[in-house]
C-alpha cells in the first residue's frame, strides 16, 4: 500500500509535503488520497519516477481527498512511484513593464527564446473581482480601424465586446488586425494589447507573431500562446494570465489595455473535459453546470475602476459550434457581454472581407463612447441611418429576386444599389488598411448622398447639411 513519504506536519505551510498516494489517474487528473489541508487553487509539483518535474494545481479537496488538475501529459505517471508536493502557494504571474514586447507560453513561461520575467511583483492569477460600487462606466472610444465595427458597433473603453464567427471564418485575421490597429484617438495616453490564444495550430500561432512583428505592434503587446498540441489543462490558466498581466499594466502602470482572447470555444472544451474527468452531473451539451460562472470570472475582470486612470477592454472571440448562436458557449457569453460582432459565413463566400454583418451585431455601449468630443456629432445618426438603409436594401434583394428588379420603384432600387454599396465598399477592406472614424463616416455619406432627404429620416438636418458630399443631390 502506498503511504506519504513525509512526517512533516501537514499544519505548516512553511514545509511542502510530498505524496505518494495517488489512488487513480482519470484523464488530465489526480486523485490523491489521504491529503490534509489542500486548499482550491494551490499549485502541487508533480515528480515522476524518471526524475521529471510537472506542475498541477487542486481543483478540489474533500474528505482528505484531493483533486489535482495537471499542467501537461498525465502519460508516464506511475502510481506508487509518483510524489505530489503539496506548495502551499496559488498559481501566480511575475509581472513587470518587461512584459510588453514578449511572447509566453499559456502557462506564462517565455516563448521567444528571451530571459524569464524577473520581478519581486507575483500576482494571483485568479484575480480579485472587481466591487462594482467601484466600476466606472464605460465610455471613450477605441478606433479599431474598421468601419463596421467603428461606425455601427463601436467599441468603448473598458468594455466586453465578444466577436462570434464560425469554423473556417477569417476571426484570427480580423483578431490580428484588430491588434495591429486599434489605437485611442488620443495618442497622449498610454495604450498597449495582451492577446492570448487558445488551442491554436502551429501554423496560426506562427500567423500572428509573423503579424504582430512585421508591422511593429509587437513593441506594444504582451502575447500567451496555448498550441493545440499543448495539455488542453493549459488552456484553462492561459486567459487568466493574460487578464492578470492586462490587471498590472492597467491599474499599475496606468495604460488602456485591449485584452484579445481567441478561441473561448477551445477554453470551454477544456473545461468540460476537466468536468468529466470529476464525473460531474453534466450541463447542456455535456459543458458543466458552472460554465456560465466560470466565463463570468473571465469577461468580469474588464472594465475601469474609478480613481484609476488605466482601463481593460475585453474582445473575446469564439467560433459557434455548426453556426449555432443558441448553443451554450455564445449565448451564455451573450448574456456576460454587452453586444456582440456576428461573422457572415454569406458575406465570407461573396469575397468581402471582413465579413461583419451589422444586422445582428450589437454594441450596447456603443452610446456611451461616440458624439461630439469622442467621435463626432453626426455619429449616432449615419450609424442609425446606415442600418436601416441596409435592412431595407436586402429587403429588396429578396424581393427582386421574385419578380424582378424591373418591378422595383426608383426608391426600391435605391436601397437595392445602396445595399450592394456598403457591402462592397463600406464592410469590404483590405486587411492592412487601418480607416480612421472620419473617413469611415464620410464613406457612409459618400452612400446616403444618393437619398433625397427625405429618405434620411435618422440623420438631423442639420448634420445633412454639414456633412453630406456637396454633390448634385435627388429632389426630396
Amino acid at each position: 500500500m502506498a503511504t506519504k513519504e513525509s512526517t512533516s506536519s501537514r499544519a505548516s505551510p512553511a514545509v511542502p509535503v510530498d505524496y505518494r498516494t495517488i489512488d487513480r489517474v482519470a484523464g488530465p487528473l489526480l486523485f490523491v488520497r489521504d491529503v490534509a489541508n489542500a486548499a482550491y487553487g494551490e499549485i502541487v509539483e508533480i515528480q515522476l519516477p524518471t526524475g521529471e518535474r510537472r506542475q498541477g494545481q487542486v481543483l478540489d479537496s474533500r474528505k482528505g481527498l484531493a483533486i489535482v488538475q495537471v499542467f501537461g501529459p498525465t502519460m508516464g505517471i506511475n502510481l506508487e512511484r509518483t510524489s505530489v508536493k503539496f506548495l502551499g502557494e496559488v498559481a501566480t504571474l511575475p509581472v513587470s513593464d518587461e512584459m510588453l514586447g514578449r511572447v509566453f507560453t499559456g502557462l506564462g513561461e517565455p516563448r521567444d527564446g528571451g530571459p524569464r520575467i524577473v520581478s519581486e511583483t507575483r500576482l494571483e492569477i485568479v484575480g480579485n473581482a472587481m466591487n462594482p460600487y467601484s466600476r466606472e462606466e464605460p465610455s471613450e472610444f477605441i478606433q479599431t480601424g474598421i468601419s463596421t465595427i467603428d461606425v455601427n458597433n463601436t467599441l468603448v473603453r473598458g468594455q466586453k465586446l465578444p466577436i462570434f464567427s464560425g469554423a473556417g471564418l477569417p476571426h484570427n485575421q480580423i483578431a490580428a488586425q484588430i491588434v495591429r490597429q486599434a489605437k485611442l484617438r488620443d495618442s497622449s495616453e498610454g495604450f498597449a494589447v495582451v492577446f492570448a490564444a487558445m488551442g491554436i495550430t502551429s501554423e496560426e500561432a506562427n500567423y500572428f507573431l509573423r503579424e504582430f512583428e512585421s508591422t511593429g505592434a509587437l513593441e506594444r503587446a504582451v502575447v500567451f500562446l496555448n498550441l493545440s498540441s499543448d495539455p488542453s489543462m493549459e488552456r484553462v490558466v492561459t486567459p487568466r494570465m493574460a487578464l492578470t498581466a492586462a490587471e498590472f499594466l492597467a491599474y499599475e502602470r496606468d495604460l488602456h489595455i485591449l485584452v484579445v482572447l481567441t478561441d473561448m470555444t477551445n477554453y470551454c472544451e477544456a473545461l468540460r473535459e476537466v468536468s468529466a474527468a470529476r464525473e460531474e452531473v453534466p450541463g447542456r451539451r455535456g459543458y458543466p453546470g458552472y460554465l456560465y460562472t466560470d466565463l463570468a470570472t473571465l469577461y468580469e475582470r474588464a472594465g475601469k475602476i474609478h480613481g484609476r486612470k488605466g482601463s481593460i477592454t475585453q474582445i473575446p472571440i469564439l467560433t459557434m459550434p455548426a453556426d449555432d448562436v443558441t448553443h451554450p458557449i455564445p449565448d451564455l457569453t451573450g448574456y456576460i457581454t454587452e453586444g456582440q460582432v456576428y461573422i457572415s459565413r454569406d458575406l465570407q463566400r461573396r469575397g468581402i472581407y471582413p465579413p461583419i454583418d451589422i444586422l445582428p451585431s450589437l454594441s450596447r455601449l456603443m452610446g456611451q463612447g461616440i458624439g461630439k468630443g469622442r467621435t463626432r456629432e453626426d455619429h449616432r445618426g449615419v450609424s442609425d441611418q446606415l442600418f436601416a438603409t441596409y435592412a431595407t436594401g436586402k429587403d429588396q434583394r429578396a424581393l427582386s429576386a421574385i419578380v424582378g428588379e424591373e418591378a422595383l420603384t426608383a426608391t426600391d432600387r435605391l436601397y437595392l444599389k445602396a445595399a450592394d454599396r456598403f457591402e462592397s465598399e463600406f464592410v469590404n477592406q483590405r486587411p492592412d488598411e487601418d480607416r480612421t472614424i472620419d473617413e469611415s463616416l464620410a464613406l457612409a455619406w459618400d452612400i446616403l448622398a444618393d437619398f433625397p432627404e427625405s429618405e434620411l429620416k435618422r440623420i438631423r438636418p442639420e448634420f445633412i447639411e454639414k456633412y453630406r458630399p456637396k454633390r448634385a443631390a435627388p429632389p426630396s
